[in-house]
């Protein structure tokens, strides 16, 4: 999961982003699912999360290594203003 701090009123702007991206998953080997979560408004920022599911850990670190993980985040960048700093990697690993 990344965790992502966007600006206050900028939350459509944010889900626009992720709508008109090509993630490239799908064409993924190991690639099981992905949801774009929206948590409160507090503090300041609106919390999101992009949350992937994996079916294993070799296999999202493949991923991070490949062309597609290229082509998905080359507009990365886009619309820096409403972000309240970078993403924050968080990897889970199922135990039950």
């Amino acid at each position: 999961m990344n965790r992502f701090k966007i600006k206050p009123g900028c939350e459509q702007d944010f889900i626009d982003i992720w709508k008109g991206r090509d993630s490239h998953l799908a064409t993924v080997p190991g690639f099981k699912s992905f949801h774009l979560l929206q948590g409160n408004t507090e503090d300041g920022y609106t919390l999101f999360s992009s949350h992937a599911t994996w079916e294993s850990r070799a296999a999202f670190e493949d991923w991070t290594k490949s062309e597609a993980f290229k082509k998905a985040h080359k507009n990365a960048g886009v619309k820096r203003e409403i972000y309240m700093g970078p993403p924050k990697l968080e990897c889970f690993e199922a135990v039950l």
